[in-house]
């Protein structure tokens, strides 16, 4: 079947995909996609017919297949997991009233709210780029390599445009970040550092 399929003939394709749907839809909800089971499934399909030229001859489909399903249920639970992240860490930038304990100088909960404030402000001024490699990198804490097969990435594309994101949010933020991004950067939080 696999070579009718390296042969040019879609139907052979059709034929696997309808033989191996339900044991591919058990997996993906066995591994948490739950709702997602369908997209993940049509997703491990594609990726499968697009990696078929490295399927080894002889070898068995399901469960070379059933790898590529439970590694893009797995995406997809992390993906949902890191939106989340996201949204709850954005909803404290975007000033959520931050946990402060009652004994903590309102001054300096006072001038914490007030760099939030400005972090999101400039975070927001950047390009679009710029701002999702900055919050994979350092919002959601992931570390170079997971943040370039995250935004699907070469490593060194990573590295520069997190170093002109941060060039850029240092001067958007001037002396009122105290140097803190310079610091982290020099210390190994910015590039290179994993």
């Amino acid at each position: 079947m696999i070579a009718r399929v390296r042969a040019g003939e879609a139907e052979a394709y059709a034929q696997l995909v309808r033989a191996h749907t339900g044991v591919a839809l058990r997996a993906a909800v066995a591994f948490g996609a739950g709702a997602d089971a369908e997209d993940v499934v049509q997703s491990a399909f594609l990726k499968a017919y697009q990696s078929l030229g490295r399927f080894r001859e002889g070898a068995a489909f399901r469960p070379w297949l059933l790898r590529i399903v439970v590694n893009e249920t797995r995406n997809a639970v992390r993906s949902v997991g890191r939106a989340r992240a996201v949204a709850g860490r954005e909803a404290m930038l975007r000033g959520a009233d931050p946990a402060i304990p009652e004994s903590a100088d309102p001054a300096v909960a006072a001038l914490a709210e007030e760099r939030r404030t400005l972090l999101t402000a400039a975070l927001d001024e950047l390009s679009e780029d710029h701002r999702r490699v900055v919050t994979y990198r350092y919002l959601l804490e992931m570390d170079e390599a997971e943040t370039a097969q995250a935004l699907g990435w070469p490593r060194g594309t990573v590295k520069s445009r997190l170093n002109r994101a941060l060039k850029k949010l240092e001067k958007k933020l001037g002396t009122t970040t105290g140097g803190r991004v310079a610091d982290r950067r020099e210390a190994g939080g910015g590039e290179g550092h994993e």
